[in-house]
């Protein structure tokens, strides 16, 4: 009998935590060892979540620390934290999946300017591998560190990622993307209450946002130095983003088979000729895209839809972890939307 992989969760009780263990109990190669909350120690995990788990985890005990047999950690966990769990999980031989921000962006000066904390890791900073496995799969397999992506970066960068591929000449891009209210975290703040975000919506960081400075730093490994205006909103739903990329560049024949042909062997990203709804992937890990190209202002618009906590987050994780491991990259995250 295959050996189950055992994986340790950091920071269990936020939504990509909670989002991960959702996935993970019913994942058939994967046997959850530890889950760790230092505000939650010592309970019953069934006590902290108590109704999306399997039976055979309800009784595990959130601790302070990692079991020691784990082989995969997952950190939940804010930027200044994973920060320096990082170095102390790898000295330990350990694989981790970081989805926080700290270790996105190669360039360790942009931590200053966009998350106010000195970057004291460029050697890992060089070593860490970007979690976008569409563009990033051959890297991902060999990888000790991966760096899952930011929600609005996946859904726009995969969006953008054809033009990059196949060398198609961009000048302009302009980004407005809307997200519901769960990419902001779990812990409470006046704005994001119901009463308040209900019929509500908004923009925030219109002109500097931290994800800015991460997509740019992708496109430039890439072979493309360009900027790019990012818009991010708030609108009143629990989960799920689209964002719309409007590119002005080179003019090419069939936008829509462009991408087609990009994407025809991901089974995570779906080319579609109308414009995708939140609803058509939430609870998932896949990626819609419509390509659109308007002649008359030759001016491109992309719209792309994910799950901010799925693709965005914790499924992509997973799909990334599936990787690592030598799984078949669709176990366990093979889940369709949840349309209500």
């Amino acid at each position: 009998m295959e050996q189950a992989l055992k994986v340790s969760l950091i920071g269990v009780t936020g939504y990509t935590g909670i989002e991960l263990l959702r996935v993970l109990v019913h994942h058939k190669k994967v046997k959850i060892t530890s889950v760790v909350s230092r505000s939650d120690k010592g309970k019953k995990l069934d006590d902290v979540i108590p109704v999306t788990l399997a039976e055979d985890i309800a009784d595990l005990h959130i601790s302070e620390d990692i079991d020691p047999n784990t082989d995969i950690v997952f950190l939940c966990t804010p930027h200044e934290v994973s920060l320096t769990l990082v170095p102390s999980l790898l000295s330990r031989g350990l694989k981790v999946i970081d989805l926080s921000g700290a270790y996105r962006i190669k360039d360790k000066k942009a931590y200053e300017e966009y998350y106010n904390f000195m970057h004291e890791y460029p050697d890992i900073l060089e070593k860490v591998v970007y979690g976008l496995p569409e563009i990033f799969r051959e890297d991902i397999k060999n990888a000790y560190l991966v760096a899952n992506p930011g929600c609005y970066p996946t859904a726009t960068l995969l969006a953008l990622y054809p033009f990059v591929k196949e060398k198609i000449e961009m000048r302009d891009i302009v980004v407005h993307a809307v997200s519901g209210v769960s990419g902001a975290g779990r812990k409470t703040r006046q704005i994001f209450h119901f009463p308040e975000m209900f019929g509500d919506a908004f923009v925030y960081s219109p002109l500097k946002h931290r994800h800015t400075p991460e997509m740019e730093d992708v496109l430039r490994r890439l072979g493309v130095n360009i900027f790019i205006r990012f818009v991010p909103s708030v609108i009143p739903v629990s989960r799920g983003m689209i964002s719309t990329v409007y590119v002005k560049g080179e003019a090419v024949n069939d936008v829509l088979e462009l991408f087609k042909s990009v994407y025809e062997k991901e089974k995570f990203v779906k080319i579609l000729r109308e414009p995708p709804h939140i609803s058509w992937v939430r609870g998932t890990n896949y990626a819609l895209i419509c390509p659109l190209y308007d002649s008359k202002t030759g001016i491109y618009t992309i719209i792309s839809a994910v799950d901010n906590l799925g693709k965005g987050a914790s499924l992509q994780a997973v799909q990334n972890m599936n990787i690592m491991a030598g799984f078949q990259e669709e176990e366990g995250i093979d889940l369709k939307p949840l349309i209500v």
